[in-house]
Order: structure tokens, then sequence, then C-alpha cells
């Protein structure tokens, strides 16, 4: 895999994707976040050394980072493969570090609305800070971000965090 293009490939989805409201979506970007975070040079893409688990244990802290992203060729893992790796560094060690790793693989669509959300060339780790992550999404559900979203899609996207909407 050739980082540099995946990291291309990955600021033009963020920036062309990510960053745009969606009438779908109540005129909402899919990551309100998200353009701040790419103008101020807050995101990091890396490529997987290892697999999500053992990268995931070797991050102890964001920097200055707002979100880690860690690239890895999605025909290296499965699915459910690259899900469940991604769950147990969860459970091991990032949520003891008060981080967060969220998975998203091109053969797991994750549809909110209508709208795909997944990058859909590579199999991506999304590494943030927890409590950060909970005041952003905190915030967004205050400002109605949440409500078209369908609830299962909600408790899957919250397992493991709080429930900005209780």
């Amino acid at each position: 895999m050739d980082i540099k293009q995946a990291q291309q490939d990955i600021l033009r989805w963020i920036q062309n994707f990510v960053e745009r409201p969606r009438e779908e979506l109540g005129g909402w970007p899919p990551c309100p976040y998200a353009r701040q975070a790419r103008l101020n040079d807050l995101i990091d893409i890396r490529a997987g050394t290892a697999d999500p688990y053992v990268d995931a244990r070797n991050i102890t802290d964001m920097g200055s980072r707002d979100v880690i992203v860690v690239v890895y060729d999605p025909q290296e893992y499965d699915a459910a493969e690259f899900n469940t790796l991604v769950d147990d560094a969860n459970a091991a060690f990032l949520q003891g570090r008060g981080l967060i790793a969220l998975a998203d693989h091109p053969a797991d669509p994750e549809e909110v609305c209508g709208v795909i959300m997944n990058q859909g060339q590579y199999a991506l780790m999304f590494v943030q800070d927890l409590a950060k992550l909970n005041g952003h999404a905190r915030r967004l559900a205050e400002r109605g971000f949440y409500d078209l979203w369908p609830a299962e899609y909600l408790a899957t996207l919250f397992r493991g965090r709080q429930d900005p909407r209780s």
C-alpha cells in the first residue's frame, strides 16, 4: 500500500464527503468537526505497521492531534476480524488511557439515513480522545445532530461511550 496515496485519498474523502452538509442528515455534514481538524492539521494519517490491536497498543496519547487514522489494506482483514481487533484494543488498553478507536472497513457498510459513511477504499482505525469525543457528541446532540439517525446505529456508535442523547 502506498501511504502517500492513501493519505491523499483519505484527505480528499474528508474534504469532499465528511465535511459536506447532506440533505439526508438534516443539512449536517457527517462530521461537523472534520473541516476544522483538517484545516488546523490535527489529523494524523499513518500506515498500520502490524494489526489494529498491536498498532493501537502503541498509541498512548493523541499528542497535538484530534484524530489518528491508521490505514490498512482491506484485503488483509475481513470486516469481522478487523472490527474485533479494534474492539479488543478498546477494551484491553485504549479506554483505560482515555482513548477510543472506531473501525471502518469497506466490507462493513455503515449506512445512516441512506448515506454510506465508509471511506470505501481502506480499512481504517480512527483513534480519538474519549472525553473530547463525548463532549463533541453531547454538544451536537443538544443541537439536534442525531435526531434523524437510526437508534440501532446510534446504539452501536455509542458502545463504550457516553450516549449524548440521555
